[in-house]
Formats: C-alpha cells, sequence, structure tokens
C-alpha cells in the first residue's frame, strides 16, 4: 500500500487468467465447472464414506479423510476466482484479496504437501513396525504467514496486471514497485525446505517398505504391500512431479501459457484426481459407497 499526501492508495490488480482465449472463455467455464463439481463430490464423498463406516476408522483413513478436506479447500480457493473470471468482463481483484489468496493456497499446498509424507511414514510404520502403528507429527505452517509478512511490506502501484488466474507469489512480487529480492529469496528457501524434506521423508520410508516386501516370504503378502500403496505412490507422483517441473525446473523460455497450464493441473485438476485415485483402488471405499447409493435410492422409493 502506498501513501500519497494525506490519501492510501490501496493497489487493485487484473488477474488476465486465460482472457487472451475470448472465444473460448465459455468451454473454459464449463470444463473448470465440471473438474470442481467432481473435485467437490469427490472429497466430500469420501469423508462422508470414510466417516459412516467403522471399518475405515483407521490411521491412514484418517489422514485420508485430511487429504479430501484439504483438496476441497485448495480448490475452493482457487477455481470459485477462476470461475468468476471467466463469465465476467472485470477481473480486478482487491490486494486484500490477493493477499488472501495467496495466503489460504500456499497453507493448504503446504498441507497438503506434509500430509502426503505423513502417509508415507505411516505405511512405512504399518509394513515396517506393525506393531508399533503410531501416527507422527503435524505440519506447521508458520511459513505461509511469512511469506505474507513479506508480500505486504513491499509497496505497489495503484493498478497492475498479473498474466495469471491465481495470485501466486511470483506473480505478486513481479508487479511489486519495491525491491523484491529478499520475499523471493525466502520464498525459495521455504519451497525447497518444504518439498526436500517432504521427499525425504516419503523417499525413506519407500525405502525401508520396499526392503520389507521382498524379505517377505509369501508372494501374495509382497503384492498386497505393493498394492496397498500403489494409490498413495500414484497421488504423490502426480503431486510432485507437478510441483518440480513448475517451480524447481527454472527455464527462462517457459511461456506463460505453459506456467498457467500447469499451474491448473497442480491446483485444480490434482484435488479432483485424488479422491479418484484412493477410491477406484479399494474396495471398502467402493463397497460403502454403493452401500450409500442403494440405500438412498431405495429410501427414496419407499
Amino acid at each position: 500500500v502506498r501513501h500519497e499526501g494525506n490519501q492510501s492508495i490501496i493497489p487493485t490488480f487484473i488477474l488476465l487468467g486465460f482472457s487472451e482465449y475470448p472465444e473460448l472463455q465459455v468451454p473454459f467455464f464449463l470444463v473448470f465447472l465440471s473438474i470442481y463439481t467432481v473435485t467437490v463430490v469427490g472429497n466430500s464423498g469420501m469423508i462422508i464414506i470414510i466417516k459412516v463406516n467403522s471399518k475405515l476408522h483407521t490411521i491412514m483413513y484418517f489422514f485420508l479423510s485430511h487429504l479430501s478436506f484439504v483438496n476441497f479447500c485448495f480448490s475452493t480457493v482457487v477455481t470459485c476466482k477462476l470461475l468468476e473470471n471467466l463469465i465476467v468482463e472485470d477481473r480486478t481483484i482487491y490486494f486484500s484479496g490477493c493477499i488472501a489468496q495467496f495466503c489460504f493456497a500456499c497453507l493448504f499446498g503446504i498441507a497438503e504437501t506434509f500430509t502426503l509424507a505423513t502417509m508415507a511414514y505411516d505405511r512405512f510404520v504399518a509394513v515396517c513396525n506393525p506393531l508399533l502403528y503410531t501416527s507422527v507429527v503435524s505440519p506447521k505452517h508458520c511459513c505461509s504467514m511469512t511469506l505474507t509478512c513479506f508480500l505486504l511490506a513491499l509497496s505497489y502501484c495503484k493498478s497492475s496486471t498479473i498474466n495469471n488466474f491465481i495470485c501466486g507469489h511470483s506473480v505478486i512480487v513481479s508487479v511489486s514497485c519495491s525491491d523484491p529480492y529478499i520475499s523471493q529469496m525466502l520464498c525459495s528457501i521455504i519451497a525447497i525446505f518444504n518439498e526436500a524434506s517432504s521427499l525425504v521423508i516419503i523417499l525413506v520410508s519407500y525405502i525401508f517398505i520396499f526392503i520389507t516386501a521382498m524379505e517377505m516370504l509369501c508372494a501374495s503378502g509382497c503384492r498386497k504391500t505393493f498394492s496397498n500403496c500403489a494409490s498413495h505412490l500414484t497421488a504423490i507422483s502426480i503431486f510432485h512431479g507437478t510441483i518440480l517441473f513448475l517451480y524447481c525446473i527454472p527455464n527462462p523460455k517457459t511461456s506463460w501459457l505453459t506456467v498457467k497450464v500447469t499451474s491448473v493441473f497442480y491446483t485444480v485438476v490434482i484435488p479432483m484426481l485424488n479422491p479418484l485415485i484412493y477410491s477406484l483402488r479399494n474396495k471398502e471405499v467402493k463397497n460403502t459407497f454403493i452401500r450409500l447409493v442403494f440405500t438412498k435410492s431405495l429410501c427414496h422409493t419407499i
């Protein structure tokens, strides 16, 4: 926020989103609305299924229900504004709204990162030390508030254009009138630490899981172990693969369109995929879903 004389200037941003394709605004809106609908139904359905089925009241499904909640919130923070910008001509967003979106997106993004890491450790304990099967440490999210404070300390012009659909850290500092070096450096350090620490937890956990599975005398037990971990490994690969492509592989030739498409996949598509990944490979979840649908249909019939 800048001050001119006795008046404070509240900066506003213009989120361009996909405005360079005016003829595709309606199709984009329908596609993203469909994805968001599936995300809401899938993640809320997963939470309900885990809640109503007593067989799913285990530590693994406790983490899975929290992952579904984080996916729902993450998608809502980003997709609702994206849908709005696709149907209105005025794409402005106030500085406070932009900062709020960044803060919540950062918070839920970090939550998903460490939830996946904790689930990997949970699988490690379940396979390698089943008698000591417990959960540990919940992630702390103070770093998102730290980054927000540094963004608030920067000064901004009265009106700036952001060539993206989300108020990410990099696009916010790109329209700042101040030197963003400290904020950018802090963001890089925090991002690298979060990504590296979570990947180390995941890698070490699955190394021990692999060793334990290979030592099993029963081939069916080994296959069952890998089958139980397959959904989690798929979710990890998609989530961290997208992050590494978007943030950890700097490429000056990367176009804004590539950044936007990758950001859409990271913030909009992945929250929709996670409940599908876990539900399609889980018989208990599928059976509970069928029972819920059948019971509801029977009640309406009666």
